[in-house]
């Protein structure tokens, strides 16, 4: 009787303290919009106008060069350009036949040829603008200029502000020192607790059935909300240059590529570059012999449970310092973009977050059908660590929270601890449904048009490509990146998304969290595994 009265208690101590995070972090989330909006009027305002009028005059300096770039006889232009195409296509076919005999003499003579053809066709093409132009010259190096004034303002608004985007900075970090550690002693203890391949195979089978139909709806369902809205044909916003270098490498789309980065050269380096999805690769195959061994392993395998208590000890020292970080990582954002920056893009802003709410509608559903009315529950146990990922824009920020969540919930340790670290590479429903929908949307900006099929190849190639990718800040446009350069459509077109990406990246967060929950739970519940809970 006694024993139950103080587990109540405690459990009731353990509610309040939830409850008081929560608060907490809500509290700096609201303080942080408002001191924010106070900097960007005064502490930064000095840096904020001269960069607003840099853009106004990047835009304008765009418009007088637009008619020296115009060619002068626009169905000549076409002709030619068609003409270099060819001859570029013939020049790579005769390079590749330079092996194709012993004596590549003829071969080269092709590739010569057709060299001097380009470069002739370039001339023509040339001849048709007025680029040579001295005006013009001297448009392009004020442009020059501004972007270099530009450039250096920005550093000096974001050094007045370092102070505060190191308290978000910090948090993350902390929280990467915890995921590696926490993700491989957990899914190691979970795997040697299934008790053998068949239920791993089992369990993954479903799992994965259940991340590929959830990435292929939120795939879905951005292309058609990017295709019913068209938001891209509102912002008439002038074309970035595409010599900008924006920070952003492309991601790797070969198939060799795609492997090698799924299985880790050492598990070392997989745990000091925190690779979610090597360390699973690994901690399954750990797992699984760890279980063939039976009670040889257990000393192993209690070792590791115990390091995981200590680690998930150590998240909650860490999650203490959570409304810190919210506050700093708000400040930061809002002083730096401004509340301007919503009503500017506030139709792409509002559209995606529309799109949002109706992916989390149908999540919910989806869950209820199998897990019923307590999919309500689950949403409200999991609304510190959807809170924690929407205020640091970072789904990883807020695993070890959901974690533990989801254990209080109902769901098995060993389901948890197998299922969840999988969604981080497989099943990130927010992220997905913002690179069919941020892709669409940089093609419509151009006024590209991209029939159904090219959209379902691009979709395709994004459910592959998406695997693996870090639940980070901005590590969705890595892979946008490399999906608009196959489609040929301008990279230069992301510096449209750079600067409202921090406010879109928080409401993807936050759904990848709610995603990776509900999956979570149903996989427990087709199990058999979901108990009532704390």
């Amino acid at each position: 009787m006694l024993y139950c009265k103080i587990y109540h208690l405690h459990m009731e101590h353990q509610k309040t303290k939830r409850s008081r995070l929560t608060l907490y972090i809500g509290i700096a989330l609201v303080l942080g919009i408002g001191l924010g909006f106070i900097l960007n009027k005064n502490y930064v305002g000095k840096e904020n106008t001269a960069i607003a009028n840099a853009e106004l005059i990047q835009n304008g300096l765009h418009q007088k060069m637009s008619p020296y770039e115009i060619p002068s006889q626009k169905a000549l232009s076409g002709q030619l350009t068609k003409l270099k195409e060819a001859a570029a296509a013939q020049k790579k076919a005769a390079e590749k036949n330079i092996l194709a005999d012993s004596t590549s003499s003829s071969a080269m003579e092709a590739v010569n040829r057709w060299s001097d053809s380009l470069k002739q066709l370039n001339v023509q093409l040339a001849s048709l603008t007025d680029t040579g132009n001295a005006a013009y010259k001297s448009l392009v190096k004020e442009k020059e200029l501004v972007l270099l004034q530009k450039n250096e303002v920005v550093k000096a608004r974001d050094k007045k502000l370092e102070w505060f985007s190191l308290m978000a900075d910090i948090f993350l970090r902390l929280i990467k020192m915890i995921v590696a550690p926490l993700v491989f002693t957990t899914l190691v203890v979970g795997v040697a607790k299934l008790g053998d391949i068949k239920a791993v195979g089992r369990i993954g089978g479903k799992t994965l059935l259940w991340f590929i139909s959830a990435s292929l709806m939120s795939l879905l369902l951005g292309m058609i909300l990017v295709n019913f809205f068209e938001p891209g044909k509102a912002m008439h916003l002038p074309l970035p240059e595409s010599s900008v270098n924006l920070g952003i490498d492309k991601a790797a789309l070969t198939v060799k590529d795609f492997f090698y980065h799924v299985f880790p050269a050492s598990f070392v380096d997989a745990m000091a570059k925190n690779e979610i999805l090597q360390i699973v690769v690994f901690a399954i195959f750990f797992g699984v012999a760890a279980a063939a061994l039976g009670k040889v392993a257990d000393p192993v395998v209690k070792a590791l449970d115990a390091v995981a208590h200590i680690i998930l000890k150590v998240t909650g020292y860490v999650m203490n310092f959570a409304p810190v970080a919210v506050f700093g990582a708000m400040t930061a954002i809002i002083a730096k973009q401004g509340l301007g920056i919503l009503k500017t893009y506030s139709i792409f802003i509002g559209e995606f977050y529309f799109g949002l709410a109706i992916l989390w509608t149908v999540l919910i559903l989806a869950g209820g059908l199998f897990i019923g009315k307590r999919i309500l529950t689950l949403i409200k146990r999991i609304k510190e660590p959807a809170l924690i990922a929407f205020s640091t824009s970072s789904s990883e920020a807020a695993f070890p929270k959901t974690m533990t969540e989801l254990e209080r919930f109902g769901c098995k340790n060993k389901i948890v601890s197998f299922v969840l670290p999988l969604g981080y590479s497989f099943n990130l429903d927010g992220s997905m449904m913002y690179m069919t929908f941020a892709s669409l949307f940089i093609a419509q900006s151009y006024g590209i048009h991209l029939d159904i099929g090219t959209q379902i190849s691009m979709l395709l190639i994004l459910m592959l490509t998406s695997k693996g990718i870090a639940g980070v800040p901005r590590a969705s446009l890595v892979v946008i990146a490399g999906t608009l350069a196959t489609f040929n459509i301008p990279e230069a077109g992301l510096a449209l998304l750079l600067g409202i990406d921090p406010l879109l990246d928080m409401g993807r967060s936050a759904t990848n969290v709610v995603g990776n929950s509900i999956a979570t739970a149903v996989v427990s519940k087709w199990e058999g595994e979901l108990t009532e809970g704390a």
